[in-house]
């Protein structure tokens, strides 16, 4: 018998799928619609998730050349509902796809586009994909208007420091600014050669400014070095006419950066920078190095006022939602060395303990269950309906990953959940 026309069966496969956590979630669904839909790869893109909008799964030939152009692309052509079979390009090269595409009623939807290993897919498999695509899309839509606080706390994490990466526009700006001080300051150069040299600065400044808004929208990567490389062109003309001595150490890696490390990297050094210079300083270091998982930025000046050498707050409110921390070393008549230390890798909140998981009225409820209440009994204490008594203890047993009241109460007591009202 075939297992699609079990309804058993069928429904299994659905709550498999409704069980995953948001980062299970295209790899349990690649796995169900494999079983009727051969596939080598899947992509799918989300507008609900600010993390990681593009997700992958599958052959890491394909896999890992995805692009979100790409995606974009395939998405305008999928058609809400329906399995729409396409010739597109997809990790770099022209395939036949199948694109299934949502709109939910709640969230922006999602797009997901399969890599079929055989020939094109009959109308039954299509259906059928297509349809489980919909109730998965739904119901990670409705998921996403209510995290949960590890989920949201990372979403914020990630949005600040993408839109932190954005304001880097600002931060281009008075660099170009200071430089450009700096020239007419500067006592080495005459009418003439300060007069070309603030219009080579303003002229490069301004192709900087107009295609970093465009290149910030991007959460792609870059390598290293060329990373700093930039940080090195956008320091020179600061460094080149100041009478104090600026030495950048370059990371010599080609390994890449997230974008998003890459712009706070350099915001990070160039805050220090100027920092060290506004502290009185006449020799300053700065230098990247790649040391295992980690980017470690540090700036090594000898300017006597140690006491003011703490990072500024607009510094640190960049490189905490990515993971970043500190290290100060400052003594007094030998100067100062700050170091920020980045995570290369995104950083993932640790799963919360179970009880975590619950809010403070289920917390009520299930101080309730652990003492033996039956739903009415809970209710009366609480001054709540029997009925919303019941709809708490559903959550309270999804939450908790348990089946039944006995489980949840024994995961309560080993769990030294303090008796509400006891």
């Amino acid at each position: 018998m075939d297992e699609w026309s079990d309804p058993l069966y069928v429904l299994s496969q659905v709550e498999y799928m409704l069980a995953a956590r948001r980062h299970e979630l295209l790899p349990r669904f690649s796995a169900t619609a494999a079983a009727v839909l051969p596939h080598r790869a899947a992509a799918m893109e989300t507008g609900d998730c600010s993390r990681l909008p593009i997700k992958v799964d599958g052959d890491p030939a394909i896999t890992g050349a995805v692009t979100s152009a790409e995606l974009r692309r395939l998405a305008a052509l999928g058609v809400p509902g329906e399995a729409a079979v396409v010739e597109e390009t997809l990790g770099g090269e022209r395939r036949k796809l199948v694109v299934l595409s949502s709109a939910p009623v709640i969230g922006k939807g999602a797009m997901i586009a399969l890599v079929p290993t055989g020939d094109a897919p009959d109308d039954r498999a299509l259906g059928i994909v297509a349809k489980l695509w919909d109730i998965v899309s739904v119901n990670a839509a409705q998921r996403a208007t209510d995290p949960e606080p590890e989920i949201l706390a990372s979403n914020l994490a990630a949005a600040t420091a993408r839109a932190r990466a954005i304001t880097d526009l600002g931060q281009t700006h008075a660099t170009a600014l200071a430089s450009l001080l700096s020239v007419l300051r500067s006592r080495r150069l005459g009418d003439a050669a300060a007069r070309q040299a603030a219009t080579d600065l303003a002229a490069a400044s301004l192709v900087e400014l107009r295609s970093i808004a465009d290149r910030d929208q991007e959460l792609s990567a870059e390598p290293a070095s060329e990373a700093f490389d930039t940080l090195v062109a956008q320091l020179d003309p600061l460094v080149r006419h100041n009478d104090v001595t600026v030495d950048l150490a370059g990371p010599g890696d080609e390994r890449s950066l997230p974008q998003d490390i890459a712009h706070t990297a350099r915001t990070v050094t160039r805050g220090l920078v100027l920092a060290a210079l506004e502290r009185g300083s006449t020799r300053v270091r700065a230098s990247w190095q790649l040391d295992g998982q980690a980017l470690r930025i540090t700036v090594r000046d000898d300017g006597p006022d140690v006491a003011r050498a703490v990072p500024a707050a607009g510094l640190t409110e960049r490189i905490t939602p990515l993971g970043g921390r500190w290290e100060v070393d400052a003594v007094p008549g030998w100067g100062a060395t700050i170091t920020a230390v980045m995570p290369l890798e995104v950083q993932e909140t640790p799963e919360l303990r179970p009880l975590d998981r619950l809010n403070p009225r289920e917390l009520e409820v299930l101080a309730g269950i652990a003492r033996g209440k039956r739903n009415r009994q809970i209710a009366e204490e609480l001054l709540l309906t029997e009925h919303t008594v019941k709809f708490h203890v559903r959550k309270i047993l999804g939450k908790l990953e348990v089946t039944s009241r006995g489980e949840a109460a024994v995961l309560a007591r080993e769990l030294r959940l303090e008796s509400v009202g006891a």
